[in-house]
Order: structure tokens, then C-alpha cells, then sequence
């Protein structure tokens, strides 16, 4: 179900909504489908909001309480559903040659990001994820298609902790963050075939001063994956002429999930001065009022 039955609607009344009625309805209209299937609660919380907001939203735009949102939501959703079974089975449907493009496209790719929470996968996510945790600094490497797992990877932490550096830097310098590293200090190092050179020379530079590797990597055999203390395997196989770094960015998005509950470090807390910097620093776009 890509729309709701209340889309218009809230769309309409979106730029008169108070800030947290306007959390509540951009949920509502980006998640038609869990409308439907989740609780009010479980809502709230992916919302970023209280239950009580999304009580209000409903009665903002003149229903008795979320429950009748709900209600609107599952019957779309059961007449959506009714809707496709009677077309998949007719025998003049025409072919929907959209579909037959992107579904296939979309399906590889949440079938390679679902592997990934296999026994054998998730033993070494595991595994890396203490690894990293336990480290005295932590550093992040991954060059030219690599770098953007990399570097969200970096991104993500540096929000939690000031122990962790992205090996990249203009004229590259991102190599001198590695100067002192040694025995208590990891690295997480992403790599796929063809691996770049500098990629590997900086990986084993670090692993011959003591430096806990762990590689995110394409086969059990790479080049990462015989220096690494564990490795995070992924397919790079995608429907189209390139090779998918969306298994490797899942993977570190994993990895983050795990790690940060056991940095010494209060998440939410440092969540919450990051937003106040960035908001004195005005870094984001805000609706004029």
C-alpha cells in the first residue's frame, strides 16, 4: 500500500500542524502500511513521539481517536491486498512491465541484506561488533566505491564517542590518523573485489602494529579477510551492470546497533547534544512560519 486513505487530508493541514503533530502525520503518510499492522505504541515510538501525539493527530483531523486511523488504515490495506490477488490471477492481465523491472531489483537486494541475519552471518557480526566496541580507538577505512560504507559507518559513531576516525582526507593525509595505533586500537575495514591497492597496504600496516582488523568483504578468502580477526561477508551481486554496496551498508549499520550499547556512553544523551549543535549551527532546513 503506497498511499493512505488519509493522505490528501493530512498533506492539506500539514503546514498548519504543531512540530510534533507534523512528526506524527510524516510517519502516517511515509508508513501507510504500518498504520495498519502496527500498534499506536510501536507507531510512536518509529515516530519519534509520544502515544498521546498520536492520539491528537487523529483528533486533529476530526476522528474520535487513533484507533479509528487504524481502522481506515487495515481496510485499505485488506482492499489493496484483495485488489492484487484477483489481478495476479486474471487471465487478461496485462503484463506490468514496471514491475517486472524494479521487483526483481528490490527483491535481490533485501534477499543479500537478509543473509546477512543467518546463524553463520550473525555469529561474525557479533563477533566484530565486540571487537570494535572493546577498542581503545577505533578507525574506519574503505576507498573509492567503498568509502561511502566507510564513512557512514564513522559518521554514525562520531556521534556517540570521539574515539573513532575515518582514514580519509584530502591529498591523502588519512593515513597519518594511524600514527601511535597499535596493540588496543581496530579498525573496520571495507573491501570488495577489485580491491584498491591502498585499501590492502593500509590494512596490513595496520594489522603488523597490532591493530584489531575487521573487514567487511566479499569472500571468505579475500585479501581483508586472511589479516582480519573476523570478517562480515557480503554479496556484491546486483540485476544491473554494477556491484551493490547496499549488503556492505547494512552491515555496518548492523554493526553500529550493536556497538554503541556498549560504548561508554549515554546514546541518547549524546544524541541529544548533537542535535542541539547542529541546531545552533543551523545546519538543517526548517519550515519558515
Amino acid at each position: 500500500m503506497e498511499r493512505g486513505p488519509l493522505n490528501e487530508l493530512l498533506a492539506e493541514r500539514f503546514e498548519t500542524m504543531p512540530p510534533r503533530l507534523q512528526a506524527a502525520a510524516r510517519f502516517v503518510l511515509d508508513n501507510p502500511k504500518d498504520v495498519a499492522l502496527l500498534s499506536m505504541r510501536e507507531q510512536a515510538q518509529l515516530a519519534g513521539v509520544s502515544h498521546s501525539t498520536m492520539m491528537r493527530l487523529a483528533r486533529w483531523i476530526g476522528l474520535e481517536g487513533y484507533d479509528d486511523m487504524r481502522s481506515l488504515y487495515a481496510k485499505a490495506l485488506r482492499d489493496v491486498d484483495a485488489t492484487a490477488e484477483r489481478d495476479r490471477f486474471a487471465p487478461d492481465a496485462p503484463a506490468d512491465e514496471g514491475y517486472s523491472e524494479v521487483g526483481p531489483v528490490t527483491d535481490t537486494l533485501a534477499a543479500q541484506v537478509a543473509r546477512l541475519g543467518d546463524y553463520g552471518n550473525a555469529a561474525q557480526i557479533y563477533a566484530a561488533a565486540e571487537s570494535l566496541a572493546g577498542a581503545r580507538h577505533l578507525f574506519s577505512l574503505g576507498l573509492r566505491r567503498e568509502l561511502p560504507v566507510a564513512q557512514h559507518f564513522s559518521s554514525m559513531l562520531s556521534a556517540l564517542t570521539d574515539r573513532v576516525s575515518l582514514l580519509d582526507a584530502a591529498g591523502g593525509m588519512g593515513i597519518d590518523a594511524l600514527r601511535g595505533a597499535g596493540k588496543g586500537d581496530a579498525m573496520l575495514v571495507v573491501g570488495m573485489a577489485p580491491y584498491a591497492r591502498a585499501t590492502i597496504e593500509i590494512a596490513q600496516h595496520a594489522a603488523r602494529r597490532g591493530v584489531a582488523v575487521v573487514a567487511i568483504t566479499d569472500s571468505n578468502v579475500s585479501p581483508l579477510a586472511r589479516l582480519a580477526r573476523h570478517s562480515i561477508v557480503v554479496t556484491l551481486h546486483s540485476r544491473s551492470f554494477f556491484q551493490s554496496i547496499t549488503p556492505a551498508l547494512a552491515a555496518a549499520e548492523a554493526l553500529v546497533a550493536l556497538i554503541a550499547p556498549r560504548l561508554d556512553t549515554r546514546v541518547e544523551e549524546a544524541l541529544k547534544d548533537e542535535e542541539e549543535q547542529l541546531a545552533d549551527l543551523d545546519v538543517y532546513w526548517t519550515p519558515s512560519r
